[in-house]
């Protein structure tokens, strides 16, 4: 299952990702994983929770953010909760394609039984009309 947090930019969706992290940390019986475009909020998140800085890898596009992602979720048979923020930043997402990204990773996340959830910078209309139901914070 994907879930997205949307808004223009500065509207507060990394703070709600944030919170809704800690809160699924604590009573989670799996990894939880969260996704950055740096570290700047690893002392926001519970130490329970694994922050990965995409910076620190060699990555230039979305489909090697896919495969990094891919990777993630395939080697950890006990992640239960990803969380992705920034995501048209942290995935180098260029243009339109972040819908196509999306459904990926959704697929990816229906295959393994892994909850993704994605702050995005777009508002609820810029999203195609199947996305809109996958929405569960719209700032």
């Amino acid at each position: 299952m994907i879930q997205l947090i949307t808004g223009e930019k500065g509207k507060g969706k990394t703070k709600v990702l944030l919170d809704k992290a800690n809160e699924t940390a604590k009573n989670a019986k799996g990894s939880l994983v969260f996704v950055d475009k740096d570290s700047s909020h690893i002392l926001e998140l519970k130490n329970s929770i694994r922050l990965v800085d995409v910076s620190k890898y060699v990555i230039s596009n979305s489909d090697e953010f896919y495969g990094f992602v891919a990777g993630i979720v395939s080697a950890d048979h006990d992640l239960e909760h990803l969380y992705i923020d920034a995501f048209l930043k942290t995935a180098y997402i260029k243009d339109e394609e972040y819908v196509e990204v999306l459904r990926k990773i959704e697929k990816l996340s229906d295959n393994y039984g892994v909850t993704v959830m994605v702050s995005i910078s777009v508002t609820k209309d810029q999203l195609p009309e199947d996305m809109a139901d996958k929405i569960i914070v719209a700032l």
